[in-house]
């Protein structure tokens, strides 16, 4: 439903004469490519509906509740945040007030996985954000205690139930953001485990590519903050300035090479999407598989498979 939507909205934004890309894409517009390759690492699906739930997830302004019965918008957030010790609770958990106390205070992200239709009262302040300031203090009360608050702290909700149904009272706190696995987005996972497995050289080729892409647009911009701070503190003729004027030429003669850069490696980049989808009916095969597979758990418990099971 996002694609027909974003049609809608960019037909209407031609209409009433409002500047738009001919071919908008939330994941080039909010990430970049070096950030992806990181969350692909950390166990986010390589299909496009798992990267623009990512996007979601790390840039909305509330926070995550996540329908994940598959587990693997679970998985991707502990790998993802346990260099900040991330700390993983449960509602029923004897203590679930006091890991939410002590992470608050020290920065520590918190992912509470298992919820279910029924969110716990307690988590309304930090559901809402509600900071406030006591002298130099940035505070958030939470149970019966005021509880000093990092800016570091985060906080991320995972549901396995498959359909549920929250009132409006609690969507309006989170954003709900559904990591349930679809035909086609299965498909694309599969294939680049896939090509992972046949062809490991297609994939170390576009890694590199994307690292190279993203150096060459770093130094670019450094070369173009670096002119504009000459500028800025430029003092009489520009054209005296002898510094400016080399940095001006280097700049000139590193933006040629690495225009060539980048058009080379688009170039790469095509012909290693061609080569992928020479394996694409396998992975295609092997989606609707899973989702039959997956259908004979209607007929009997004893017949349920996890994803994790059949990948």
């Amino acid at each position: 439903y996002r694609d027909p939507l974003t049609e809608k909205w960019l037909n209407r934004c031609k209409v009433m004469g409002i500047p738009v890309s001919s071919h908008f894409s939330l994941l080039h517009t909010l990430s970049d490519a070096v950030e992806v390759r990181e969350w692909n690492i950390w166990g986010l699906p390589t299909d496009q509906v798992s990267l623009d739930n990512g996007i979601l997830v790390t840039r909305g302004r509330r926070w995550p509740l996540m329908i994940d019965p598959q587990g693997q918008a679970n998985k991707w957030v502990k790998a993802m945040e346990t260099k900040n010790g991330a700390k993983v609770t449960k509602q029923s958990d004897p203590n679930f007030i006091r890991t939410l106390e002590n992470s608050i205070r020290i920065g520590n992200p918190v992912l509470c996985e298992d919820v279910g239709e029924v969110l716990d009262p307690a988590l309304e302040p930090i559901l809402q954000k509600q900071i406030f300031k006591q002298g130099n203090r940035m505070l958030m009360r939470v149970g019966d205690s005021d509880v000093d608050y990092d800016p570091g702290f985060k906080f991320y909700i995972t549901t396995k139930l498959p359909n549920p149904h929250y009132l409006p009272e609690v969507c309006i706190k989170v954003t709900v953001i559904n990591f349930t696995v679809t035909t086609k987005g299965l498909e694309d996972q599969l294939l680049g485990d896939l090509v992972r497995k046949e062809r490991p050289d297609l994939e170390e080729t576009k890694d590199r590519l994307v690292i190279n892409i993203a150096s060459d647009k770093k130094q670019l911009k450094d070369l173009e903050d670096k002119i504009l701070k000459l500028l800025k503190e430029s003092e009489g003729n520009i054209l005296d300035d002898e510094l400016l004027i080399n940095t001006l030429n280097n700049s000139k003669l590193t933006s040629s090479v690495i225009g060539g850069r980048v058009k080379e490696a688009e170039e790469t980049e095509h012909e290693i999407n061609e080569n992928r989808e020479l394996f694409r009916v396998v992975p295609n095969r092997g989606s609707i598989l899973y989702f039959v597979v997956a259908d004979t758990g209607l007929i009997d418990p004893m017949y349920q498979f996890s994803l994790t099971y059949f990948s």
